[in-house]
């Protein structure tokens, strides 16, 4: 782990073109609201985004996700560490995981759990101290509060060709103004999935009128 406080957080998030992240890997990842595309990501496959994927865990040397994401992956990884994604599953079973979660009681069985929330940005402060990448993966809820809060400083979405219309979306009202930039060309797969990578700045929008 690094010592220097030049660690990133990168939230990493698969979406729909109309901006969907909910439930994007299994039937019943998440039906909250009544949502009816559940697995949705899993019925699109894509030959680019698993080598992205494992491209961008190279670095990665701790995770912090939501509440909904951790159960996910605490009942899922520790059981496949062998196999087509062992190396991902080794990789986050390794890792710190920071979960959070304002309830002090939530059980955090995972080896590795760490509860964060109480004060969200100077825990984020330390983890940027004693990490180099710490990753969001889905957690879209959790994400619009480091959206808001400008805790993040790179966004790499997976954008699919598909409209859903209802469902979470990765940018609510509460996302802080702010402009990013663009940090490589857009990549394209033969199924249209796009990962585009961007990196905060402290830029905020501005104004003004075509003549």
């Amino acid at each position: 782990m690094s010592t220097a406080a030049s660690g990133r957080i990168l939230i990493d998030l698969f979406m729909t073109l109309d901006g969907v992240a909910q439930g994007p890997g299994g039937t019943d990842e998440d039906t909250s609201g009544g949502f009816r595309f559940s697995g949705w990501q899993a019925g699109h496959p894509s030959s680019g985004v698993g080598p992205e994927v494992e491209k961008g865990m190279r670095q990665l040397d701790a995770l912090l996700l939501g509440r909904r994401t951790y159960d996910i992956f605490a009942s899922y990884w520790p059981h496949h560490t062998e196999g087509e994604s062992g190396e991902i599953g080794t990789l986050f079973n390794r890792v710190p995981k920071y979960v959070a979660t304002r309830d002090a009681d939530f059980a955090l069985d995972w080896e590795g759990s760490t509860r964060v929330g109480d004060d969200l940005s100077a825990e984020i402060a330390a983890m940027r101290e004693n990490h180099r990448e710490v990753h969001v993966i889905g957690s879209v809820d959790f994400v619009h509060t480091l959206l808001a809060e400008g805790l993040f400083d790179e966004l790499n979405l997976w954008v699919y060709p598909i409209l859903l219309g209802a469902g979470k979306k990765v940018f609510d009202d509460g996302a802080l103004p702010s402009v990013l930039t663009l940090l490589e060309p857009a990549k394209t797969d033969d199924g249209g999935v796009t990962l585009l990578r961007y990196g905060r700045t402290e830029k905020v929008p501005e104004v003004g009128t075509f003549d």
